[in-house]
């Protein structure tokens, strides 16, 4: 009967929670929110549902798959390829092996040579033979340098790799670890690319919902965690037995002052346009060649309103535009890149705290590596890799590493 806290209901927290059930524990968790979810969020706004950033569920996941019940999502997948805007011209490429109607769009895209081509099914195929533990253990570089060296012509790198994966790494020089870009293009392979069709907080929502010996209770902002104590910022206090912080640690435990985790930023925009300019196929749209845009990708997210589209508008890149001057210019990129002109704004989304910035990343650790204290230990895709599925793990390992702790039974 220990007692047993959680801070945070992101993905990360909820998970530890799950898994903390099922081992019988009734864990309670501090969320500083009014709702769970974290970084992985929705909200309605004038009928449509707005995530909290361009955000999709990769369904060859491992955790995913293991925590989430894929047919109750009711997932909108999006189809597995890219339209490449480039210089009035508009190419297809994408993967003809799980659409066979890009086949011939993208052998003759002007996106690359045919020996790029060639060079993507090859990669795609062996990464699917390479196991995930194989991926994670290999010497690392950037993805720069990898697609260099795998053979991948200056053309291709720009027109797609760049500003393909500048939109799921949030950073314009493919600085990021190889062995992340070899995971996600492995995961991008072996599932399909999918967002709930009520919005990315059903994952979180779904989560919630199979927790029946959990408390969640919200709008509890921790200021301080030491010794076996929780100061919240009203300063009440709660004691435990064990805690796992599911959230970013260095700002609440003192010791960790000087560890804070250097952050990813991003922003959304949201627009509604008229249908006429809906793409034919559900795929994101990439900016090619166009070192001055900010623009860096646009889609179409399911939206259940039948009468207008909702445009997602991805910005990566630093600037020093108000609301208004941004809105202005994306209006003005959107019209003479994409040949889009929006009907409505809705909202712009700034996630500061996007992703984490990781020199080392990491599939998996032992879960005793989690432990911080005697009593606290830490989750959260910081201590792994910067995405849903190393939240999840984290979470898990976490979790695992309480037990182990309370038992004395380590699992193998």
């Amino acid at each position: 009967m220990k007692k047993i806290v959680i801070i945070g209901a992101g993905v990360s927290g909820l998970v530890a929670a799950l898994h903390l059930e099922s081992n019988g524990y009734s864990p309670v968790i501090f969320e500083a929110d009014t709702k769970v979810g974290g970084r992985v969020q929705s909200n309605l706004l004038d009928g449509y549902i707005l995530d909290s950033g361009f955000q999709v569920l990769l369904s060859a996941y491992p955790m995913a798959k293991k925590y989430l019940d894929y047919d109750a999502l009711n997932l909108k997948n999006f189809a597995s390829g890219s339209y490449i805007f480039d210089n009035d011209t508009t190419h297809i490429i994408g993967d003809p092996l799980r659409d066979s109607s890009i086949l011939f769009p993208t052998i003759f895209s002007g996106v690359g040579s045919f020996s790029d081509k060639w060079k993507v099914f090859k990669l795609s195929k062996a990464l699917k033979k390479k196991s995930i533990a194989t991926i994670f253990n290999e010497e690392e570089t950037t993805t720069l340098q990898y697609l260099e060296d795998y053979g991948f012509s200056e053309k291709i790198i720009n027109s797609f790799f760049k500003p393909f994966y500048t939109g799921i790494f949030l950073e314009t020089n493919l600085e990021t670890s190889s062995r992340m870009f070899e995971f996600i293009f492995k995961m991008f392979s072996g599932g399909q690319a999918a967002i709930p069709a009520k919005g990315i907080q059903e994952i979180p929502n779904q989560l919630a919902s199979k927790l029946k010996k959990t408390t969640i209770e919200f709008e509890k902002s921790v200021q301080s965690v030491t010794g076996n104590k929780i100061v919240f910022n009203d300063e009440s206090q709660q004691q435990f037995d064990y805690c796992i912080i599911a959230t970013e640690a260095s700002n609440l435990i003192p010791n960790l002052k000087n560890t804070e985790v250097v952050w990813k930023s991003t922003q959304t925009l949201y627009f509604e346009v008229s249908t006429e300019a809906v793409f034919n196929k559900k795929m994101i749209g990439l900016l090619a060649n166009e070192s001055k845009a900010l623009i860096n990708s646009i889609c179409f997210p399911y939206t259940e309103n039948s009468t207008n589209a909702l445009l997602s508008v991805t910005i990566v890149k630093a600037h020093d535009f108000s609301e208004f001057e941004l809105v202005k210019e994306v209006k003005k990129e959107l019209n003479k890149y994409f040949k889009i002109d929006p009907s409505k704004y809705l909202k712009t989304i700034d996630i500061t705290k996007a992703l984490p910035n990781l020199l080392d990343v990491r599939y998996s650790v032992n879960p005793s590596e989690t432990q911080l204290t005697e009593s606290i230990f830490l989750a959260g895709d910081t201590m792994l890799n910067g995405s849903l599925n190393g939240a999840m793990h984290a979470g898990e390992l976490a979790a695992q590493a309480v037990n182990e702790k309370v038992t004395g039974n380590i699992l193998s």
